[in-house]
């Protein structure tokens, strides 16, 4: 890092030719290994010269992966490794921790610092060496957690592990500890906040945060404001790592250095023009795990110009979207399959849906369920299940036999974040 606090090294702010040179160098190494190491993406790249690429735009000839592909590449493969083809490490002092994010869908890590590169994120939002951070993601089984440590061990910061959940014991922490900055989601940050006034109790210190896992709207940014916290958008994955980041400039998320973004058409591989709406799909310059063309399923745009902080990478609009069904609540996504997998351990399911909505005090999941089975013992038993399948919490809605929609939707998400 450079000695200059606005920015986390030189390369936020390379020229543009000085980018594309430098990362298509790196693309030519990771599909090398690639090609090398990891059988899937062998496969993907069977007609891929890395050394004749002259710049990123040849990227657009290669198909898009999309994660029902990597879900089901990794079902396919388990018995030989996990990754199902598209990793290039092997478990061993290489791979220090594999994870589980719902699917399940396992990703490596590798042994770099910072390993997800997030502490370029969290310097954007104001973290500092020495700062306290408290870690409110999960540390089972997903490696949100680890994303955020790890930037914040990068920063010289000292992290307290709070994980999710316990509330109130997390709020007796921040009053003793008095830590300086959180990572979480934005609405149990507000949580917290909400709780300790609630109890005539301040969070003294705490002045910043990173959240993640959700949508933040503004009006979300604002109240936590009001209440003394800045709050900046990390925009990551547990597949690619940091994708992108809010400034101070609150002028977009700006891109991070070791990715390739391009917005395509939903549903389709072609690029569509700057400031247009499409999918986002990303090529992320880890040779360990090295996603090309990776589709998140998050609809974005690409924003003209350089950020005013001075960095000079694109710029995403933000989170406009989903391309497909799935949803992400409260850091995990939620896909069609899980919904299916409900009625496949409970026989007394005929249909369900679940319906994912939004206030300021946070998302709200609700699992609307046909069944002619009723009571509280039976709502008690599919919400065990909805959990045990998607790590997440649900309202029960019983609903009369054909009264849901017949028209394929799944999952209906009806936040809106204007």
């Amino acid at each position: 890092m450079t000695s200059s606090r606005e920015f986390f090294d030189a390369l936020e702010t390379r020229s543009a030719d000085q980018r594309m040179a430098e990362q298509l160098a790196a693309l030519r190494s990771v599909l090398t290994a690639a090609q090398a190491a990891a059988p899937a993406l062998a496969d993907v790249l069977k007609d891929v010269d890395p050394s004749q690429l002259r710049d990123v735009d040849a990227l657009s000839s290669i198909p898009i992966t999309r994660k029902s592909e990597l879900f089901a590449r990794q079902r396919a493969g388990l018995r030989r490794e996990p990754f199902g083809g598209y990793s290039t490490l092997c478990k061993g002092p290489g791979m220090p921790r594999l994870f589980a994010s719902p699917g399940p869908i396992y990703e490596p890590q590798g042994v770099r610092p910072d390993y997800w590169r997030m502490g370029r994120a969290l310097h954007a939002a104001r973290f500092r060496a020495d700062d306290l951070v408290h870690n409110a993601f999960s540390y089972h089984m997903t490696p949100g957690a680890f994303m955020f440590e790890a930037g914040a061990h990068a920063l010289g910061c000292t992290v307290f592990p709070a994980g999710v959940g316990q509330t109130e014991q997390q709020i007796a922490a921040m009053q003793e500890l008095r830590p300086d900055a959180y990572c979480g989601t934005p609405s149990f940050l507000r949580i917290l906040l909400e709780k300790s006034r609630a109890q005539g109790l301040e969070l003294p210190g705490l002045r910043v945060a990173s959240v993640s896992g959700e949508a933040c709207p503004a009006s979300q940014v604002e109240w936590l404001r009001n209440h003394g916290v800045d709050a900046f958008q990390t925009y990551a994955t547990a597949d690619l790592g940091l994708i992108a980041y809010e400034t101070v400039a609150r002028e977009g998320f700006v891109l991070d250095e070791q990715v390739i973004v391009q917005i395509v058409q939903p549903g389709t591989s072609h690029v569509v023009a700057d400031g247009e709406v499409g999918e986002v799909v990303v090529t992320v310059l880890n040779p360990d795990y090295p996603l090309i063309r990776f589709s998140t399923g998050d609809l974005s745009a690409m924003l003209p110009g350089d950020c005013p902080t001075g960095r000079t990478a694109p710029r995403l609009e933000g989170w406009l979207g989903r391309a497909d069904q799935s949803a992400k609540v409260r850091g995990m996504f939620v896909h069609p399959t899980h919904i299916d997998q409900i009625a496949q351990r409970v026989p007394q399911v005929q249909r369900c849906r679940l319906v994912i909505s939004h206030s300021d005090a946070g998302d709200h999941v609700a699992l609307q369920v046909e069944s002619l089975e009723q009571g509280a013992a039976f709502v008690l038993l599919i919400t065990t299940v909805f959990r045990d399948i998607t790590r997440l919490r649900a309202e029960v809605q019983l609903v009369p036999s054909g009264s849901l929609l017949l028209d394929g939707r799944k999952v209906v998400d009806e936040r809106t974040f204007s």
